[in-house]
């Protein structure tokens, strides 16, 4: 396969450029970095929150599940189509519209009365979330180059680490403290996305690119349907239908039909696809996309239930769980910055990216032997571990697209990543949730037998109240809890050794000290050519292709 693909041919070969100082990247990177801390903080501060407003919503495991799949889904579902907007309006307005929308789903997730109206909150949450997911990104690749981007790493690396340990601690503190409760969880991230929107306005001023667009609606409904359906499949299949029912074929059917049908607008009919499938063509954007669908599996599949797992099976308080997020998170943190700074100054970045796989597979690995008696100490290493691997391998597999990547499809490609990355995460914690409540309700149901209590004393797949329940009940769930949660990490170590498998056969290309690829540079360079040819010389050349942090060269859409 060729390692680049080539424009869309309706876009204007001539560059509109531009050069940024470092302290107009940093200022315009502050409102970027707020917008991302929200992203990151809608999720966090949820985590240790869940079993208690599930529990007070009389919710079930299933419902545990789709407070975070809704989320998910429909961040995964969107991603790629704001990606797309982003290469054809004005990213500044997308980012501020995202953060409004993600402002609206709070709301309504913070006044929920039961868990169908929380469930559809987060999913309007997840639209605003997958819109900064994918943003962010896309913005920060029109400032800065390839080769310079590692230099801002640390910065986002930075904001990732306040978000994810804060998160847990801050949804903590609020369930433990009375007169707030969890809603206020929902509340917590208003300001801060109020703040992102207003320094955006202020600092974010990018030139604007016009041309004609066309957005493909009919491929990204879908794009939309298609993954939905095969992740209501994953996720109750096992619980509300048995998987070889008539019904779980259908649903399979379904999906598969609605995606094929995606596929087939997407190549054959949209104008402007929202995943423009030649990006496939390039042996890195495949591999790298194959990677971050099982890299999702793995990390949201398995982490996702850790939170769940200290609480029930470690009876500790929210609180609590939350600081034993900050083993995974700091070993995140200090590889994604040392990798980053690395990686900026030789321009090298394969060997990072596979040493991060091979800690990935060996975290998960030893997280697969815990249960309700291992030591916190040793737990806390092994979370270490894994986040060593994924501090080095997230950002990276971006890094390597956006390399390969024509500034025109900067937008599609670097979404594409973080669609396939958040499609796995859908999957992995729609599927492996559906593991954790079969493996918890056939213990209890069998531990249940054994004592002679009735199977119906206690729903196996409800959210117990611990301190509700007799001591050997207690500790059944406990046990549950614990052995079943090993086993979700279990189920996930395959992905992560597949990941590790594209990875291996990613071929590593030098990282470009310009935003524009060469072929791009020396198509603006001849036009302006051109130009004087026919207009006459100009006073001074524009858009000559400057490299350093100081001098970026900033092609951008919008």
């Amino acid at each position: 396969m060729s390692e680049t693909t080539t424009p869309p041919s309706n876009v204007d070969p001539a560059e509109q450029t531009g050069t940024m100082t470092h302290r107009e990247v940093l200022e315009a990177l502050s409102g970027l970095l707020l917008a991302m801390f929200v992203a990151m903080l809608s999720s966090t501060v949820v985590s240790n929150a869940l079993p208690r407003i599930v529990g007070d919503l009389r919710g079930s495991q299933t419902g545990y599940t789709w407070v975070v799949v809704a989320t998910l889904l429909t961040m995964t579902a969107t991603t790629p189509i704001w990606g797309k907007l982003a290469d054809q309006f004005s990213k500044k307005t997308l980012v501020q519209s995202a953060l409004v929308i993600y402002v609206i789903g709070s709301v309504i997730a913070g006044t929920a009365a039961n868990m169908g109206v929380l469930i559809g909150a987060r999913a309007v949450q997840g639209l605003g979330v997958g819109g900064l997911t994918a943003l962010v990104q896309v913005v920060i690749a029109s400032m800065v180059s390839p080769r310079e981007r590692g230099r801002y790493s640390g910065y986002i690396g930075a904001v990732f680490a306040t978000a994810t340990v804060s998160g847990p601690l801050i949804g903590g503190v609020i369930v433990d403290t009375p007169g707030l409760g969890w809603r206020w969880c929902f509340y917590v991230g208003i300001p801060f996305a109020v703040a992102a929107f207003a320094v955006l306005q202020k600092t974010l001023h990018l030139p604007v690119v016009r041309r004609e667009h066309h957005v493909d609606y009919l491929g990204a409904t879908l794009l939309m349907g298609g993954v939905s359906i095969l992740l209501v499949w994953v996720s109750l299949a096992g619980n509300q239908f048995a998987w070889g029912s008539t019904l779980s074929f259908t649903l399979v059917v379904l999906g598969l039909a609605v995606i094929a049908s995606a596929v087939y607008v997407e190549g054959r009919v949209a104008r402007d696809p929202i995943i423009p499938l030649r990006l496939f063509r390039d042996r890195t954007t495949a591999l790298a996309t194959a990677a971050s669908v099982l890299i999702g599996v793995a990390m949201f599949g398995a982490t996702v239930y850790l939170s769940q797992y200290f609480q029930i099976s470690r009876g500790m308080t929210p609180t609590h769980a939350g600081l034993m997020s900050i083993f995974m998170v700091g070993g995140l943190v200090i590889s994604s910055m040392v990798t980053g700074r690395i990686i900026t100054r030789t321009g090298t970045w394969k060997p990072y990216l596979v040493s991060g796989m091979i800690a990935v597979v060996v975290g998960l690995a030893l997280l697969s032997r815990i249960d309700e008696s291992t030591p916190l100490p040793l737990l806390g290493v092994y979370m270490a571990v894994l986040g060593l691997g994924l501090g080095a391998t997230m950002q990276n597999l971006v890094l390597s697209v956006q390399n390969n990547a024509a500034q025109a499809d900067m937008g599609a490609a670097s979404s594409l990543v973080a669609f396939f990355r958040s499609l796995g995460g859908s999957i992995g914690v729609a599927g492996l949730g559906a593991v954790l409540s079969h493996q918890v309700s056939r213990t209890v149901s069998s531990g249940l037998a054994q004592m002679g209590a009735p199977a119906n004393t206690h729903q196996s797949h409800q959210i117990p109240d611990l301190s509700t329940l007799p001591g050997p009940i207690r500790d059944l769930f406990q046990m549950a809890f614990g052995e079943a949660t090993g086993h979700v990490f279990l189920v996930a170590v395959p992905f992560a050794a597949l990941a590790l498998v594209c990875v291996l056969f990613i071929r590593e290309v030098p990282l470009r000290t310009t935003v524009l690829r060469a072929d791009e540079v020396a198509a603006r360079d001849e036009e302006e050519r051109d130009a004087v040819r026919l207009d006459g010389p100009h006073p001074e050349p524009v858009g000559r292709p400057l490299a350093g942090p100081e001098a970026v060269t900033s092609r951008v859409t919008g």
